[in-house]
Protein backbone atom coordinates (compact mmCIF):
# COMPACT_ATOMS: atom_id res chain seq x y z
CA UNK A 1 0.00 0.00 0.00
CA UNK A 2 2.51 2.36 0.76
CA UNK A 3 4.37 1.61 -2.32
CA UNK A 4 0.93 3.16 -4.03
CA UNK A 5 1.04 6.23 -2.11
CA UNK A 6 4.45 6.88 -3.03
CA UNK A 7 3.62 7.25 -6.31
CA UNK A 8 1.71 9.90 -5.75
CA UNK A 9 4.69 11.73 -4.06
CA UNK A 10 6.16 15.09 -5.96
CA UNK A 11 9.44 15.34 -2.95
CA UNK A 12 12.19 16.37 -4.99
CA UNK A 13 10.16 17.81 -7.88
CA UNK A 14 10.12 21.30 -9.10
CA UNK A 15 6.91 22.43 -10.99
CA UNK A 16 6.48 25.47 -12.15
CA UNK A 17 2.73 26.94 -12.29
CA UNK A 18 1.13 29.92 -14.24
CA UNK A 19 -1.00 31.91 -12.91
CA UNK A 20 0.11 30.78 -9.41
CA UNK A 21 -0.98 33.88 -7.69
CA UNK A 22 -4.68 33.62 -7.10
CA UNK A 23 -7.65 31.21 -8.39
CA UNK A 24 -6.83 28.27 -9.91
CA UNK A 25 -3.26 28.33 -10.35
CA UNK A 26 -2.98 28.88 -6.90
CA UNK A 27 -4.95 26.07 -5.64
CA UNK A 28 -2.96 24.17 -7.65
CA UNK A 29 0.12 25.02 -6.85
CA UNK A 30 -0.86 25.05 -3.01
CA UNK A 31 -1.85 21.11 -3.57
CA UNK A 32 1.51 20.30 -5.79
CA UNK A 33 3.55 21.66 -2.96
CA UNK A 34 1.59 19.63 -0.51
CA UNK A 35 2.79 16.52 -2.36
CA UNK A 36 6.41 17.72 -1.41
CA UNK A 37 7.10 19.75 -4.93
CA UNK A 38 8.97 22.76 -4.84
CA UNK A 39 7.07 25.73 -6.62
CA UNK A 40 8.14 28.36 -9.26
CA UNK A 41 5.09 30.46 -9.40
CA UNK A 42 4.38 33.08 -12.43
CA UNK A 43 2.02 35.73 -12.42
CA UNK A 44 1.70 39.16 -12.11
CA UNK A 45 -0.06 39.81 -9.22
CA UNK A 46 0.75 39.82 -5.51
CA UNK A 47 2.46 36.95 -4.72
CA UNK A 48 2.81 36.85 -0.58
CA UNK A 49 -0.66 34.59 -0.40
CA UNK A 50 0.79 31.64 -2.45
CA UNK A 51 4.18 31.97 -0.94
CA UNK A 52 3.03 32.12 2.64
CA UNK A 53 1.00 29.24 1.68
CA UNK A 54 3.46 27.12 0.11
CA UNK A 55 6.21 27.77 2.38
CA UNK A 56 4.09 26.96 5.74
CA UNK A 57 4.28 23.53 3.75
CA UNK A 58 7.77 23.69 3.96
CA UNK A 59 8.47 23.77 0.40
CA UNK A 60 10.62 26.40 -1.31
CA UNK A 61 8.82 29.13 -3.58
CA UNK A 62 10.04 31.12 -6.39
CA UNK A 63 8.10 34.14 -7.42
CA UNK A 64 8.38 35.25 -11.02
CA UNK A 65 6.49 38.44 -11.52
CA UNK A 66 6.68 38.08 -15.48
CA UNK A 67 3.42 38.68 -17.68
CA UNK A 68 2.76 35.65 -20.27
CA UNK A 69 1.74 37.77 -22.85
CA UNK A 70 5.61 38.52 -23.16
CA UNK A 71 7.13 36.85 -25.94
CA UNK A 72 10.51 36.29 -24.07
CA UNK A 73 8.73 34.87 -20.72
CA UNK A 74 8.80 30.95 -21.40
CA UNK A 75 12.62 30.90 -21.70
CA UNK A 76 12.99 33.26 -19.21
CA UNK A 77 11.04 30.83 -16.60
CA UNK A 78 12.75 28.14 -17.86
CA UNK A 79 16.04 29.79 -16.99
CA UNK A 80 14.91 30.95 -13.73
CA UNK A 81 13.75 27.72 -12.44
CA UNK A 82 16.99 25.93 -13.84
CA UNK A 83 18.89 28.64 -11.61
CA UNK A 84 16.93 27.73 -8.60
CA UNK A 85 16.29 24.40 -8.52
CA UNK A 86 18.79 22.56 -11.50
CA UNK A 87 16.20 21.10 -12.79
CA UNK A 88 12.42 21.57 -14.23
CA UNK A 89 9.83 18.21 -13.68
CA UNK A 90 6.09 19.79 -14.31
CA UNK A 91 4.70 22.41 -15.97
CA UNK A 92 1.03 23.86 -14.80
CA UNK A 93 -0.42 25.78 -17.70
CA UNK A 94 -2.96 27.79 -15.27
CA UNK A 95 -2.65 31.67 -16.45
CA UNK A 96 -5.58 32.61 -18.43
CA UNK A 97 -7.92 35.86 -19.09
CA UNK A 98 -10.95 36.54 -20.76
CA UNK A 99 -13.50 38.88 -22.16
CA UNK A 100 -17.15 38.98 -21.39
CA UNK A 101 -18.54 39.87 -25.00
CA UNK A 102 -21.37 38.95 -27.09
CA UNK A 103 -19.54 37.14 -30.28
CA UNK A 104 -21.39 39.84 -32.52
CA UNK A 105 -19.52 42.92 -30.62
CA UNK A 106 -16.36 41.25 -29.38
CA UNK A 107 -13.32 43.25 -31.20
CA UNK A 108 -10.16 42.09 -32.84
CA UNK A 109 -8.28 43.22 -30.21
CA UNK A 110 -10.01 41.14 -27.07
CA UNK A 111 -9.78 38.52 -29.34
CA UNK A 112 -6.31 39.07 -29.66
CA UNK A 113 -5.62 39.43 -26.44
CA UNK A 114 -7.11 36.15 -25.09
CA UNK A 115 -5.56 34.00 -27.65
CA UNK A 116 -2.15 35.74 -26.96
CA UNK A 117 -2.54 34.45 -23.33
CA UNK A 118 -4.43 31.23 -23.28
CA UNK A 119 -3.11 30.07 -26.67
CA UNK A 120 0.05 31.35 -28.09
CA UNK A 121 1.64 31.67 -24.46
CA UNK A 122 0.33 28.59 -23.47
CA UNK A 123 1.86 26.34 -26.22
CA UNK A 124 5.38 28.25 -26.41
CA UNK A 125 5.59 27.70 -22.52
CA UNK A 126 5.27 23.86 -23.23
CA UNK A 127 7.74 23.80 -26.04
CA UNK A 128 10.74 25.65 -23.53
CA UNK A 129 9.36 23.25 -20.94
CA UNK A 130 9.96 20.60 -23.41
CA UNK A 131 12.78 21.60 -24.78
CA UNK A 132 14.69 21.46 -20.99
CA UNK A 133 12.92 18.49 -20.54
CA UNK A 134 14.94 16.85 -23.59
CA UNK A 135 17.91 18.35 -22.58
CA UNK A 136 17.86 16.84 -18.81
CA UNK A 137 16.60 13.27 -20.36
CA UNK A 138 14.05 11.47 -18.46
CA UNK A 139 10.86 13.26 -19.41
CA UNK A 140 8.39 15.09 -17.66
CA UNK A 141 4.65 16.18 -17.11
CA UNK A 142 2.81 19.00 -18.60
CA UNK A 143 -0.31 20.04 -17.62
CA UNK A 144 -2.26 22.44 -19.41
CA UNK A 145 -5.75 24.02 -17.72
CA UNK A 146 -8.85 23.56 -20.28
CA UNK A 147 -12.60 24.71 -19.87
CA UNK A 148 -16.08 22.86 -20.19
CA UNK A 149 -15.79 25.52 -23.63
CA UNK A 150 -13.38 22.91 -24.56
CA UNK A 151 -15.76 20.68 -25.12
CA UNK A 152 -19.14 23.49 -25.17
CA UNK A 153 -19.71 26.58 -26.81
CA UNK A 154 -20.02 29.23 -23.74
CA UNK A 155 -21.85 32.26 -24.11
CA UNK A 156 -20.42 35.78 -23.95
CA UNK A 157 -17.14 34.57 -24.43
CA UNK A 158 -15.67 33.31 -28.30
CA UNK A 159 -12.17 34.53 -27.48
CA UNK A 160 -12.31 31.79 -24.64
CA UNK A 161 -14.02 29.32 -25.99
CA UNK A 162 -11.70 29.31 -29.40
CA UNK A 163 -8.59 29.00 -27.32
CA UNK A 164 -9.75 26.45 -24.37
CA UNK A 165 -10.61 24.31 -27.30
CA UNK A 166 -7.41 24.91 -29.16
CA UNK A 167 -5.78 23.87 -25.77
CA UNK A 168 -7.78 20.86 -25.52
CA UNK A 169 -6.44 19.60 -29.01
CA UNK A 170 -2.93 20.95 -29.12
CA UNK A 171 -2.35 19.30 -25.57
CA UNK A 172 -3.40 15.54 -27.68
CA UNK A 173 -1.11 16.98 -30.42
CA UNK A 174 1.86 17.43 -28.69
CA UNK A 175 1.45 14.12 -27.04
CA UNK A 176 1.37 12.59 -30.39
CA UNK A 177 5.01 14.41 -30.89
CA UNK A 178 6.88 14.30 -27.68
CA UNK A 179 5.68 11.05 -25.62
CA UNK A 180 7.87 8.24 -27.28
CA UNK A 181 10.53 9.81 -27.74
CA UNK A 182 11.05 12.46 -25.46
CA UNK A 183 9.04 10.06 -22.47
CA UNK A 184 6.68 13.27 -21.95
CA UNK A 185 3.48 13.46 -20.73
CA UNK A 186 0.90 15.70 -21.60
CA UNK A 187 -2.27 16.22 -20.28
CA UNK A 188 -5.32 18.80 -19.74
CA UNK A 189 -7.76 19.26 -16.93
CA UNK A 190 -10.94 20.85 -18.15
CA UNK A 191 -12.42 22.46 -14.95
CA UNK A 192 -16.03 23.44 -14.40
CA UNK A 193 -17.79 25.86 -13.14
CA UNK A 194 -15.05 27.40 -10.46
CA UNK A 195 -15.48 30.51 -7.67
CA UNK A 196 -12.56 32.58 -9.26
CA UNK A 197 -11.96 36.07 -9.39
CA UNK A 198 -12.63 35.11 -13.29
CA UNK A 199 -16.05 34.31 -13.08
CA UNK A 200 -17.51 37.02 -10.23
CA UNK A 201 -19.01 38.52 -13.41
CA UNK A 202 -20.79 35.21 -14.52
CA UNK A 203 -21.62 34.93 -11.16
CA UNK A 204 -23.59 38.15 -10.85
CA UNK A 205 -25.81 37.67 -13.70
CA UNK A 206 -28.75 35.83 -12.38
CA UNK A 207 -30.25 34.42 -14.65
CA UNK A 208 -26.94 32.14 -16.26
CA UNK A 209 -26.45 31.41 -12.40
CA UNK A 210 -30.18 30.05 -12.79
CA UNK A 211 -28.99 28.16 -15.68
CA UNK A 212 -25.84 26.95 -14.46
CA UNK A 213 -26.90 25.22 -11.37
CA UNK A 214 -29.33 23.48 -12.59
CA UNK A 215 -26.78 21.86 -14.87
CA UNK A 216 -24.39 20.27 -12.24
CA UNK A 217 -25.26 17.05 -10.54
CA UNK A 218 -23.00 17.89 -7.41
CA UNK A 219 -25.44 20.88 -7.07
CA UNK A 220 -22.76 23.59 -6.64
CA UNK A 221 -19.79 25.26 -7.98
CA UNK A 222 -16.26 24.11 -7.54
CA UNK A 223 -13.30 26.01 -5.61
CA UNK A 224 -9.66 25.88 -7.04
CA UNK A 225 -8.49 22.92 -3.86
CA UNK A 226 -11.41 20.82 -5.87
CA UNK A 227 -8.62 20.66 -8.87
CA UNK A 228 -5.56 19.82 -6.63
CA UNK A 229 -5.97 15.78 -6.74
CA UNK A 230 -6.36 15.57 -10.31
CA UNK A 231 -2.94 17.82 -10.62
CA UNK A 232 -1.31 15.78 -8.56
CA UNK A 233 -2.26 12.64 -10.19
CA UNK A 234 -0.97 13.46 -13.37
CA UNK A 235 2.16 15.48 -12.10
CA UNK A 236 2.98 12.19 -10.43
CA UNK A 237 4.07 9.05 -11.43
CA UNK A 238 0.75 7.38 -10.46
CA UNK A 239 -0.46 8.83 -14.38
CA UNK A 240 2.39 7.35 -16.43
CA UNK A 241 0.24 5.45 -18.40
CA UNK A 242 -1.93 8.27 -18.87
CA UNK A 243 -1.04 10.86 -22.05
CA UNK A 244 -2.92 13.45 -24.50
CA UNK A 245 -6.48 13.23 -22.54
CA UNK A 246 -8.37 15.75 -20.90
CA UNK A 247 -9.70 15.21 -17.39
CA UNK A 248 -13.01 17.05 -16.04
CA UNK A 249 -12.81 18.10 -12.98
CA UNK A 250 -16.44 19.42 -13.38
CA UNK A 251 -19.44 18.30 -10.52
CA UNK A 252 -20.81 16.30 -13.43
CA UNK A 253 -21.49 18.51 -15.18
CA UNK A 254 -20.92 17.33 -18.55
CA UNK A 255 -22.84 14.14 -17.56
CA UNK A 256 -25.70 15.66 -17.75
CA UNK A 257 -27.70 16.39 -21.05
Amino acid sequence: FMETIEKFSLKGKAAIVTGATRGLGQGIAIGLAGAGADIVGVGRSDHSQTREKIEKLGRRYLELKLDMGENTTPELVVQKTVEQFGKVNILVNAAGITRRVMAIDISRKDWQDVLDVNLTALFFMCQAVARQFIKQGGGGKIINIGSMTSYQGGIKVIPYTASKAAVRNITMHMCNEWAAPYGIHINCIAPGYMVTDMTAPMRSETSRMAETNTRIPMDRWGVPEDLAGAAIFLASDASDYVNGFTIAVDGGFLAKS
